[in-house]
């Protein structure tokens, strides 16, 4: 039987610090709570393509990680991700990407989120680059180390 553990920003944080790609890539989580989530990720060249805008790729897993945070605040702990799609509206370049996902409805077991993903500059407004919306559910099996104990 699978447990649903509460989770905070702090505990959010410890989550994120776990994800070796996370770590990898740079990303912060900086809100969490109430069906939402925010990631933040730092922007260097090994982000980007061949013209230096944010790749693709990274785009996609920002998206991916912050709609399953925001799924987290509403269904716990142990949730993996069930589908992502991906709009991606204007190329991605600046210092960092601010990543905002909300939970937009849940059952008991899944939760259908929204994000949209920001590039950020400290000499202009923030520049909607994408959006994306996905699914999580309640994995079968405990992910988060605990037993229901």
């Amino acid at each position: 039987m699978t447990t649903t553990m509460t989770l905070d920003l702090d505990s959010a944080k410890k989550i994120l610090a776990a994800q070796p790609f996370a770590s990898l890539v740079g990303t912060e989580i900086t809100a969490f709570g109430d069906g939402a989530a925010t990631l933040v990720i730092p922007l260097r060249p090994e982000l980007t393509q061949q013209f230096g805008y944010v790749h693709g790729g990274v785009l996609a897993y920002a998206a991916d990680n912050a709609l399953t945070f925001a799924a987290g605040t509403v269904l716990g702990a142990n949730v993996l991700t069930g589908g992502v799609t991906i709009t991606y509206l204007r190329p991605a370049a600046g210092e960092r990407l601010r990543i905002e996902a909300t939970v937009t409805g849940a059952t008991r077991r899944q939760a259908v989120a929204h994000c949209e993903i920001y590039a950020e500059s400290r000499d202009r407004e923030p520049i909607l680059c994408a959006v994306g919306q996905g699914t999580t559910r309640l994995a079968e099996t405990d992910l988060t180390g605990t037993n229901g104990s």
